[in-house]
């Protein structure tokens, strides 16, 4: 089992950064690929970024390239979201997940997930 635990979310204003951090522990190991994934009220989970567990290989949502980065720690067990230029439409709870092997896109694709952390852009 792979236990992970989401931070660094918080209130912010548009146009402000944010990083997100996420603590893997239990049965870790570096060949899992890990995903970021967000969930706006009433809407469904969507996918932001995905990491390769080497760290050189990454993917992300449209909506969000050019203004995330997604990075990893295998030494700390830590991945990353770094969120700069934040819109009120980020607005949203951010669970990063977990699979071994390749990236995925989809949140059915990560059997391991964390609780969660809000974050809320103001206008």
């Amino acid at each position: 089992q792979v236990q992970l635990a989401e931070s660094g979310g918080g209130l912010v204003q548009a146009g402000d950064s944010l990083r997100l951090s996420c603590a893997a522990s239990g049965r870790t190991r570096s060949n899992y690929a890990m995903g970021w994934f967000r969930q706006a009220p009433g809407k469904e989970r969507e996918f932001v970024a995905a990491i390769n567990w080497t760290g050189g290989s990454t993917n992300y949502a449209d909506s969000v390239k050019g203004r995330f980065t997604i990075s990893r720690d295998n030494a700390k067990n830590t991945v990353y979201l770094q969120m700069n230029s934040l819109k009120a439409e980020d607005t949203a709870v951010y669970y990063c997940a977990a699979k071994p092997y390749g990236l995925g896109y989809a949140h059915d694709e990560y059997p391991y997930w964390g609780q969660g952390t809000q974050v809320t852009v103001s206008s």
